[in-house]
């Protein structure tokens, strides 16, 4: 019992320090599109290369981004990263994979979605709509209410990527774009008499 808690508040932190900075929130969401050097980040970014590479390095000790090439550069070898990225699954193949394996895969997207989260916040674009949406909503179930649940999100899951996929056909046409991030989630919380044994 202590072991599992103990897994379980590791994967919280290392999510959290993940995004507990600025520039490691850049770092990741431009790693989640291409390869890339902290010299090179460093001349994008406007920032020193000794202040991003103690950023990279942390992120590569925490098993955020991961190295994919060298390149010699005037006498010394450039490093390049890649931030990891989960595999996509399906129900069947997501019951198939270890707990190990769902950790990881949970801690890749949650780092990413919150990362996007607090970039929105820090630039002022998650407010900047007033039909914008953000919500949570506590609720007890039985077994029955959550394959309910779970198989209503994942129908809603699919009218999202009909939504984009017809958006995308709108926008080949022309007209205004809008970078959009959308998350669901559904998971078990913690029992009140489990978080009444934490330390204040």
């Amino acid at each position: 019992m202590g072991t599992k808690k103990t897994l379980q508040k590791g994967l919280g932190d290392r999510v959290l320090k993940a995004i507990s900075h600025p520039i490691r929130i850049e770092i990741l969401r431009i790693l989640s599109n291409r390869v890339t050097s902290p010299n090179e980040m460093a001349k994008q970014l406007g920032k020193s290369v000794s202040n991003v590479s103690y950023h990279f390095k942390d992120l590569r000790d925490e098993g955020c981004i991961e190295l994919v090439d060298t390149q010699p550069r005037r006498g010394a070898v450039e490093h390049y990263y890649r931030a990891k990225t989960p595999p996509l699954h399906d129900d069947k193949s997501w019951a198939r994979l270890s707990r190990s394996s769902r950790d990881e895969i949970t801690e890749i997207t949650l780092r990413n979605a919150m990362g996007e989260a607090v970039r929105a916040l820090n630039a002022g674009t998650f407010n900047a709509r007033k039909d914008r949406h953000l919500s949570w909503m506590p609720i007890d179930l039985d077994e029955e209410g959550w394959k309910e649940l779970i198989e209503r999100q994942s129908e809603w899951l699919e009218e999202i990527e009909r939504i984009g996929a017809e958006a995308a056909e709108r926008l080949a046409e022309g007209g205004p774009r809008r970078q959009v991030v959308t998350a669901m989630m559904g998971f078990e919380a913690p029992s009140d008499a489990g978080l009444a044994d934490e330390p204040a």
